[in-house]
């Protein structure tokens, strides 16, 4: 079988603590049409020594930016894969996930983006938060535009999507700090279905430092502000902001 290429896009600024430990996770993957490339934000931890170490198997590029959602772009901008994802410098992927998204997507050829499960570890790579993992891969079975507008149960390092995708949908919003994903996977919903996978593809880290962590508040009001713009239902809208507030009060809750 001819699997398709892949572009792995991570966005990095000050995360030594974890960043290599992502970028095995992706190289370790063994797969065979792989493009990685790293766009950091100009960090001074000692992260370009460790990109500097793993210079021979990456593209990467250290200078300030605009942010996240515009680091993203640029790797947006660069890549070249048939399949295009991208994970932040904390998370991880699980072995074979490539593989597995690689197959699927060359054995469906009408599928424009696929979503799989996603496991939440902590700094010790424990995983954490069952609960929320288990009612998230509930939902993501319904692939369900408006139970999307009521919570995001799509985890990011765990999304996939074809090229020609991205070129119809266009960038991130750069405006966004928090919530550029979810406001991306609104705008590829409304023209594509969720295709779920039934398989672990990847592993979503929170800590004390992490933005999930530090920013849960500002999130909430970014999100309440973002979702205005694609629903204009009063139902949705409150199980919107009750699932947003249960989400928030169990990062704000886990141990520092």
């Amino acid at each position: 079988m001819s699997l398709p290429s892949i572009t792995i896009i991570t966005p990095s600024l000050n995360q030594k603590n974890f960043i290599e430990k992502t970028i095995l996770s992706v190289l370790s993957q063994d797969y065979p049409n792989l493009e990685y490339i790293v766009l950091d934000g100009g960090s001074t931890d000692g992260t370009i020594s460790v990109l500097k170490k793993y210079s021979r198997h990456l593209s990467w590029v250290s200078e300030p930016d605009r942010g996240q959602s515009h680091a993203i772009n640029k790797g947006f901008s660069l890549a070249t894969g048939e399949v295009i994802a991208f994970i932040n410098s904390d998370d991880l992927y699980e072995p074979g996930a490539l593989h597995t998204v690689g197959r699927y997507f060359e054995t469906h050829s009408a599928i424009k983006w696929l979503a799989g499960k996603c496991r939440i570890i902590n700094q010790q790579d424990r995983e954490i938060m069952r609960g929320v993992t288990l009612y998230k891969n509930i939902l993501l079975k319904t692939g369900s535009y408006r139970m999307l507008l009521i919570v995001n149960f799509l985890s990011q390092p765990a999304v996939f999507m074809r090229k020609e995708t991205l070129i119809e949908v266009g960038m991130l919003n750069e405006s966004l700090v928090y919530t550029m994903d979810y406001e991306y996977w609104l705008r590829i919903c409304q023209r594509y279905p969720i295709r779920p996978l039934n398989s672990y593809l990847a592993q979503f880290r929170t800590h004390p430092t992490s933005k999930t962590r530090q920013s849960a508040l500002q999130s909430l009001d970014e999100e309440e502000k973002m979702i205005q713009k694609y629903n204009h239902s009063i139902i949705i809208s409150k199980l919107h902001q009750f699932h947003r507030s249960l989400n928030v009060n169990a990062y704000r809750t886990l141990p520092g």
